[in-house]
């Protein structure tokens, strides 16, 4: 297996298992939720892509994945055979991988932020942020 496929599948993991969790096998139907946080939404994207590129066989043998990892979210097979399905859809097909790779986040692209000290602020991008007392905020 190439490199770039493990990488791929280590970049997707969370978002994968996110999604699963917050939508389970509604994850190919679904449309993206503001309510839901944009990991989950970003593993509803990888999966979808994934699903449409698919024959009907493979579509059936993700959505069992999808179901069975839905259905017991800390058993590590069941999240371990999405992942595999996930894999082998890669390993087949190339535009699927550079496709995958546009909807991940460029490696390098995470912030870490620290906050250290009373009332510090940890953000990556923040608008406004007040930590005095009896603060006046003006329009």
């Amino acid at each position: 297996m190439s490199a770039e496929i493990v990488q791929l599948l280590e970049q997707a993991g969370p978002y994968l298992t996110t999604a699963v969790s917050a939508y389970g096998v509604a994850v190919f139907t679904r449309a993206e939720c503001a309510a839901a946080d944009a990991t989950a939404n970003l593993g509803r994207r990888i999966l979808q892509v994934v699903w449409r590129r698919h024959d009907a066989q493979g579509r059936a043998e993700l959505e069992a994945a999808v179901h069975d990892a839905a259905e017991a979210p800390e058993d590590a097979d069941a999240a371990a055979a999405l992942r595999q399905q996930v894999k082998r859809a890669l390993r087949e097909d190339a535009e699927l991988r550079a496709e995958l790779a546009r909807l991940l986040p460029a490696l390098g692209e995470t912030a870490n932020v620290t906050a250290s000290g009373e009332r510090s602020i940890a953000a990556k991008t923040i608008g406004t942020a007040v930590t005095g007392d009896n603060t006046t905020i003006r329009p």
